[in-house]
């Protein structure tokens, strides 16, 4: 099961190592936070809101009125774009001199809808997408005679329809921390996969190329949270490679499954499969979609969420250690993977994680609600014929804490006029900035430069 860990104790040193492995977040929440530290990175947030408009609302589906889990909202022409969180709510910054435009909001097996953005509200949008419904074709498909099954075989054909090599892929990473609406912690990477054949047991491993982040510890009040296993949350998102800790021969049926109206991606007719976990389980598991190629049986996205029925089984997945006068329970626990193909194989190509806390102490009168996002795009890869493999050295651990290997403008030379995080930005307009740095590591010169400055931990003066 993608389980994580909480852990809240006084500020003082801690050991943050594990001794077992772990999925999604890993948090560390210090408390009496030292005021003095200083961000080098600029957060382009609510230092700027004058200059910027936010709208916000919710997408749901035109006849449930179920909310649609990281849809996806974009501004045509520009890069500002933002995902629905785990119910389907949104909040997107619009620069005040963009007046005009259309804001194209999409999910998949939904048609796409396009809004003119001098029709939206500043708050309470609220955008209908409504099914996009396909006949089963009469011929050269094979329908499953039920979802269950067809989630089955499609696990199976992992090892011929998914890479069968190993592989080393270039990543671009985001990982963000707000509380209630204000950014108040954001870093980057860029990382090394090498990633294990799909039919391997092997783990993958990462290094890390180049990292910086932004901390506003003046935001923060007396409590930070801290993100632990850095790129590996979204990693392990990858459900061909790590089925495990979702559906395992024992746990698959666990979940009841059932075919929802069938779709077309680029021209490919998709399976969407509903899961949810059985009423009679009690221990909290997942719900969500699978989108499935119909002909070739491969999965092709994924999102789900964890099914939060009773909040202290919940936070039994996460909290290890907290004071006696906070209490600490998930709201929103969600994830996405995309798959993508390059000559007749499918690979992992991006994959985003959602997780918001509360926290509530015994004596103030608030609590207090901390959102977490992770994302990962991979910008590019290559066999690995040489079978490369990373010394203990180079690798980064799954319990690393990005924060702490980026200190402030790492490298500037890399990140060059790129000097301002813009978490309201997608990540794909973060990697167009960088795309001329990112090419460069591939080279021969990159990479022994990279080797030199340490690529696995990155720190500054």
């Amino acid at each position: 099961m993608l389980t994580s860990n909480i852990f809240i104790m006084e500020s003082k040193k801690t050991n943050t190592s594990i001794k077992r492995l772990m999925v999604s977040a890993f948090l560390i929440v210090f408390i009496g936070l030292a005021q003095t530290a200083k961000a080098a990175v600029f957060i382009q947030d609510q230092t700027d809101q004058q200059s910027y408009t936010q709208y916000s609302g919710e997408v749901v589906d035109t006849q449930s009125k179920d909310p649609l889990v990281f849809a996806s909202l974009s501004l045509d022409g520009t890069n500002i774009s933002t995902v629905t969180n785990t119910e389907g709510k949104f909040s997107l910054k619009v620069p005040k001199d963009i007046i005009d435009g259309n804001l194209t909001v999409s999910f998949l097996g939904y048609k796409t809808t396009v809004i003119a953005l001098n029709l939206l509200e500043e708050d309470k949008n609220r955008i209908l997408l409504e099914v996009l419904v396909t006949e089963l074709p009469e011929v050269n498909i094979t329908a499953p005679k039920d979802a269950e099954s067809l989630v089955r075989e499609t696990l199976k054909r992992k090892g011929e329809n998914y890479f069968n090599e190993s592989t080393v892929m270039t990543a671009f990473y985001r990982e963000t921390i707000k509380k209630r609406r204000t950014n108040v912690s954001l870093s980057e990477a860029v990382v090394n996969i090498y990633k294990s054949p799909y039919s391997s047991d092997r783990k993958d491993a990462m290094e890390l190329y180049r990292a910086r982040k932004s901390t506003d510890y003046s935001r923060l009040d007396t409590l930070a949270l801290k993100l632990q296993g850095g790129p590996f949350n979204t990693l392990y998102v990858d459900v061909m490679k790590y089925p495990e800790y979702i559906f395992t021969d024992e746990t698959i049926s666990d979940y009841l499954f059932s075919f929802e109206n069938s779709t077309r991606i680029d021209g490919h007719l998709i399976y969407v499969v509903n899961f949810r976990q059985r009423s009679d389980i009690e221990e909290p598991l997942y719900k969500g979609k699978l989108f499935i190629d119909a002909e070739k049986k491969i999965l092709t996205s994924a999102v789900f969420s964890l099914n939060i029925t009773d909040k202290d089984k919940a936070a039994a997945l996460f909290v290890r250690k907290k004071p006696a006068d906070v209490r600490v329970w998930p709201t929103d626990v969600a994830y996405r993977v995309d798959y993508r193909e390059k000559n007749g194989k499918w690979y992992y190509g991006y994959s985003n994680v959602l997780l918001e806390f509360k926290v509530d102490w015994k004596h103030r009168f608030f609590n207090s609600t901390y959102t977490l996002t992770s994302e990962m795009a991979v910008t590019d890869w290559e066999k690995n014929l040489t079978q490369d493999k990373l010394t203990n050295r180079e690798k980064i651990k799954t319990s690393m804490i990005l924060g702490d290997e980026a200190s402030g403008f790492s490298d500037p030379d890399f990140w060059g006029a790129y000097n301002i995080i813009e978490p309201e930005k997608s990540i794909q307009s973060a990697i167009k900035k960088i795309q001329r740095q990112l090419e460069k590591s591939k080279t021969p010169d990159g990479q022994a430069e990279a080797k030199n400055q340490g690529a696995f931990r990155i720190t500054s003066n």
